[in-house]
């Protein structure tokens, strides 16, 4: 599989995104010029203003004083973070919530698709804004929050797709044969729900990182001091006019960082998918 991602040029290209990104976050303390919270007194202009892009802060400082590339640096670790644990935590809810709804039917899949659907009504970032409200916003419960708002697309897949694997003949054998519930789950059905699992898994963190600098955005995701790429516009957008860079590089790094998982996900759906590759 490795090899088909490589010889697609879109995958590759979100590959090499990723890694450099990843790589960037986890070798912040090394790469990075300045420490992501350190105010220079030459950070400002005579009018206290940011400082553009230079030999010494090469993409210019914020209207603290702060070096710019090192907050992004910094930053990239808290969008990862993030985009894995809560996309992680939302495909492994909306799995488990679709593969219980799909396997047991009846009531049991009344109840849990008709939650799913009342959650679906309700906008994705209106009701993240609501939770971000009720907790006290920090990295991993923002993470939460997103997960607990994304969860529901996977679980509405999932299910579609048990459904339908419950009714093959296979698994009526293996009932026939004596097979228990938890075997059937895990040994006939799950490993067909695998290759969406990686989709959704792979797609939902572009998603998730739009949500998570979104929330930033609006001053109720990751608080300062810590670093994201979010947060970074809010604290600068007054100076966006004077001092565009400060908008424009984190929010060229949130679109490269989306952009590269898109692909990738795309890459993985047109690999995975039976149908594609009748057609290819």
């Amino acid at each position: 599989m490795l090899r088909a991602l490589l010889r697609n040029p879109a995958a590759l290209f979100g590959l090499v995104v990723i890694l450099a990104i990843g790589l960037a976050a986890l070798a912040a303390p090394w790469l990075a010029p300045f420490p992501p919270d350190e105010q220079f007194f030459e950070g400002l202009s005579l009018e206290g203003a940011p400082l553009p892009p230079g030999p010494q802060f090469w993409l210019g400082t914020d209207l603290l004083g702060r070096d710019l590339l090192s907050r992004l640096i910094y930053g990239a670790r808290t969008s990862l973070i993030i985009g894995l644990a809560a996309n992680g935590t939302a495909v492994l809810i909306g799995t488990a919530l679709g593969l219980v709804a799909g396997y047991a039917g009846g009531w049991t899949a009344t109840i849990l698709m008709r939650f799913t659907d009342l959650m679906m009504a309700f906008p994705a970032l209106l009701l993240a804004i609501t939770l971000a409200a009720i907790f006290s916003p920090s990295l991993w419960i923002v993470a939460l929050v997103i997960a607990l708002v994304n969860w529901v697309q996977v679980a509405r897949v999932i299910y579609t797709q048990t459904r339908g694997l419950v009714e093959q003949d296979y698994i009526e054998a293996c009932r026939a044969i004596g097979a228990g519930h938890g075997r059937i789950l895990s040994h006939h059905i799950l490993p067909h729900l695998v290759p969406t699992m990686l989709v959704w898994g792979t797609l939902g963190i572009a998603t998730t990182v739009l949500l998570e600098a979104t929330l930033s955005f609006l001053g109720i995701g990751v608080r300062p001091p810590t670093p994201s790429w979010g947060n970074i516009i809010f604290e600068n957008q007054t100076y966006f006019a004077t001092a565009p860079w400060l908008v424009f590089c984190p929010g060229a790094a949130i679109l490269a960082l989306a952009l590269a998982f898109n692909l990738l996900g795309d890459a993985l759906n047109d690999l995975l998918d039976p149908l594609q590759q009748g057609r290819g």
